[in-house]
């Protein structure tokens, strides 16, 4: 069968990694930008190394530069996103990326992108939130700043926090402070960890910053009494599968996780990461567990309700949420 029009929620996505290619292509033809190297002759991105990707990445970024970029983005995403039956989704959005950290600069991205969000729930039906994300790879310091920006512009839109970037620079507890005050504030907080670090990685971004979810967290699944620590704490895990074979976190289908993880009882979940890099949609993401796993809808239906569960909004957000996929 195809799940493209089954409702769906997904925790796990970089907004500007979900920049359709040819909403990029745009952009960069409006700025004069030459970022021609970043496209395959198909018109989407090119494939490379993880290196590649980084880099090719930062270069679409280039292309965003002001609120109005953000706004106009913000809709292509959710437009792709409820295409695919996305009922609710949470984005990864970084204030370094959108005003340098600076308070009041990130204010006006944050209203854009709020205006664009208000706007696709009501033209399309899909309801969003943001999680303001630091960069490790910036370190500690440089969280900071961002975590003010969270804590001081927490309200409808802005509900969590978290940390993304390179995962095997710096220790989870070196961004205590961050993680504190964005708790402080009263955000929900997740964590990249267990791509590609080990489990301890998992463990101290749960025990040190009080995490509720972790950003893939596939790698737990080689420690069994994490496994039980995690269960035991209710955490849920955003796991992006496809972005873990096409980058090389796991080598094939075969050796993918999710499966193990959920039949231990983990709370797992299903999210796409940064889909047009990847050449991914959620429907594809069912249709590939479906596929290796067995994954049919009563299945999939289990992951979209423990993404419900665990998605950083109020309860009446969440009930309605909850609603939409009980009636499907």
């Amino acid at each position: 069968m195809s799940y493209r029009s089954m409702p769906k929620v997904e925790l796990h996505l970089h907004l500007e990694g979900a920049a359709p290619p040819s909403f990029i292509k745009g952009l960069a033809r409006e700025k004069h930008i030459d970022i021609d190297r970043i496209f395959a002759e198909d018109g989407g991105y090119a494939r490379g190394s993880f290196e590649w990707f980084l880099k090719a990445y930062d270069a679409a970024c280039t292309t965003l530069q002001g609120p109005e970029d953000f706004r106009r983005l913000m809709l292509a995403v959710l437009e792709e996103s409820a295409a695919h039956g996305v009922i609710y989704t949470e984005f990864f959005v970084s204030p370094d990326f959108c005003g340098g950290g600076d308070l009041a600069a990130w204010r006006d991205y944050l209203d854009a992108m709020t205006d664009a969000a208000d706007e696709a729930e009501q033209r399309m039906g899909i309801a969003s939130r943001g999680v303001v994300t630091c960069l490790r790879h910036l370190g500690p310091e440089a969280a900071k700043p961002i975590a003010r920006c969270a804590a001081e512009t927490k309200g409808r839109f802005v509900t969590g926090f978290g940390m993304a970037g390179a995962e095997m620079m710096h220790r989870p507890g070196d961004f205590s402070w961050a993680f504190d005050a964005a708790r402080e504030a009263g955000l929900g907080l997740t964590a990249h960890a267990g791509e590609w670090g080990g489990p301890d990685m998992v463990r101290e971004t749960v025990d040190l910053l009080g995490c509720a979810r972790i950003g893939h967290g596939i790698n737990a699944v080689s420690d069994h009494a994490l496994c039980d620590h995690l269960i035991e704490r209710g955490v849920t895990l955003e796991v992006c599968p496809v972005s873990n074979l096409v980058l090389g976190a796991v080598p094939d289908w075969k050796s993918h996780p999710i499966e193990e993880l959920r039949d231990r009882g983990l709370r797992v979940t299903v999210s796409t990461d940064d889909p047009p890099w990847f050449g991914t949609t959620m429907t594809h993401e069912y249709d590939m567990l479906e596929k290796h796993f067995g994954w049919e809808e009563e299945r999939l239906a289990i992951a979209n309700r423990v993404a419900a569960e665990a998605a950083f909004c109020d309860d009446a957000t969440r009930a309605e949420i909850l609603k939409k996929l009980e009636a499907a």
